[in-house]
Formats: C-alpha cells, sequence, structure tokens
C-alpha cells in the first residue's frame, strides 16, 4: 500500500500552486471563477451604491446639452421603461468606475501567476497607471470631445430640425463615448505587455504605423456616431499620441522580454 506523501513534502493549498507555477487547466479555469466572482460582488456592490448619486448625475451629463441650446432641457421618453433602464445605466457605468481598482486588481491576480518574483512587482506600476490612463480618457472625451459633439449635433440644421433627444438616445450616447474613450486610453499598458511576452515588437509598430493609422481612424469612427471631421480629429489626436507613447513602452518591454529569455 503506498504511503501518503508527507505534508511538507506536498502542495497543500492554491498558493502554493500557483507559487509552483503547477495548475492545470481546471486549475486555470477555477481561478479564473474565483476571480470572476470577485469581480461580479464589487460590481454589485458599487452598482447598488452608485443608485444613490445616479439622479444627480444624470442631471449633470445633461449639462453639455443644455449649453448648446441655450437652455434648461428635459429627456422625452417614448418608452414606458426607457426611463428606468437610463437609470440603471448610468448607475452600471459609475458603478463600473468605482470598481476599477478591484476589476484590475483581480486581472492582475489571474496573470500573476505565469510571472516571475520580480516582475510581480509590476503590479505597482500597472495598477496606478492603467487607473490614471482611464481617468485621463474620460476627463477628455468629457471636457473636449463630448461638448464639441453635442454642439454639432443639436445645431446641426436647427431651421429644419428639432432637437428633442430621449433618454436612450442621448445619456447612451455620452456613456459610450466615455466608456469607450476611457478605455481607448488603456492603449499604452496594453502594448507594454504585449511586448513583455514577446508578441509584438517597437519595430513592428513603427514599420506598421500606416495601418495604425487608418485602424485609429476606424476606431475613432466606431467610439464617436458623429460623422463631422472635426469630432473624428479631436478623438484621432490623442490616440496617436498614444500611439507614440505605446511604442516607447514597447521598447521597455521588448528589452525586458529579451533579457528574461537570455537569462531562461
Amino acid at each position: 500500500m503506498a504511503k501518503a506523501m508527507p505534508p511538507s513534502k506536498s502542495l497543500e493549498n492554491d498558493d502554493e500552486l500557483l507559487e509552483a507555477g503547477s495548475l492545470t487547466l481546471l486549475g486555470h479555469l477555477n481561478e479564473l471563477r474565483i476571480r470572476l466572482t470577485y469581480v461580479a460582488v464589487a460590481m454589485l456592490v458599487t452598482t447598488a451604491f452608485s443608485f444613490a448619486f445616479a439622479e444627480p448625475m444624470l442631471h449633470y451629463l445633461l449639462g453639455p446639452y443644455a449649453e448648446s441650446v441655450n437652455g434648461v432641457v428635459e429627456l422625452q421618453t417614448l418608452e414606458p421603461t426607457e426611463g428606468i433602464e437610463t437609470f440603471f445605466k448610468v448607475s452600471l457605468l459609475a458603478g463600473s468606475a468605482l470598481a476599477m481598482p478591484v476589476i484590475l486588481y483581480q486581472f492582475w491576480q489571474f496573470v500573476v501567476p505565469g510571472l516571475t518574483r520580480d516582475e510581480r512587482r509590476y503590479i505597482y506600476i500597472f495598477l496606478p497607471t492603467t487607473l490614471l490612463l482611464f481617468a485621463l480618457g474620460i476627463l477628455f472625451a468629457w471636457l473636449v470631445l463630448i461638448p464639441a459633439a453635442v454642439f454639432f449635433l443639436a445645431n446641426f440644421l436647427g431651421t429644419i430640425f428639432k432637437t428633442d433627444w430621449t433618454p436612450s438616445g442621448y445619456i447612451g450616447f455620452v456613456l459610450r463615448m466615455l466608456f469607450w474613450i476611457g478605455l481607448a486610453f488603456e492603449m499604452p499598458v496594453i502594448v507594454y505587455f504585449i511586448a513583455r511576452v514577446g508578441v509584438v515588437t517597437a519595430r513592428t509598430l513603427r514599420e506598421q504605423w500606416r495601418f495604425a493609422v487608418v485602424g485609429i481612424a476606424v476606431l475613432a469612427a466606431i467610439i464617436t456616431p458623429s460623422i463631422d471631421p472635426v469630432t473624428m480629429m479631436l478623438t484621432m489626436a490623442p490616440l496617436l499620441v498614444l500611439y507614440v507613447l505605446s511604442i516607447g513602452l514597447a521598447v521597455i518591454g521588448q528589452r525586458q522580454f529579451e533579457r528574461s529569455v537570455a537569462i531562461d
């Protein structure tokens, strides 16, 4: 009869498994389930908390619309559930923003088993940098893009079209702009990490800049439903700057990848 392995020689918990780098496929799936559960709980709590200030946020989001038409505005609901759906959308966006530190931390905890001990210290750079870029993207969208786009759309052929927007139309437009611009500002961090694992190089990014410009133009068109050139250029300008910054970070990530391969 085979003897049981002594406790001192066995991996007694998941932390030791992670440290040993010996997680199976089921182990990775279980780890993903745990991280997603933490994210879901955080989102539930922050979204419920956001209910308390969702109404003031709705009034605040109406600011660019009111400035564009020089007056107090109200949104016209055309369906029975449109108002409450918009209320929940605003609460969900606010909850997502509040839960972002937890979301990013859980993502980091999921990928950290594949990193060396030195690389795990990158969380002190990864987490604050990602949060800062996301916040800068939201600020840029709110202060620059949204006022310009709303003014153009609200006053386009004003002698022919009467501006009378619905909650799903206007609030949905603003929320999409805020979310996708904030997400697009994460480009440098994403490029750094894929360069860090050897998927892309700085040279490739430099040589393919023409394709990058086209891709950024397409992304700007998707983010901004408005087709006027001013809004498109305002959206593309920071994304192009971020692409250049991404090339610089790719150089750092590539060098770290090459050093790690040389050591191995």
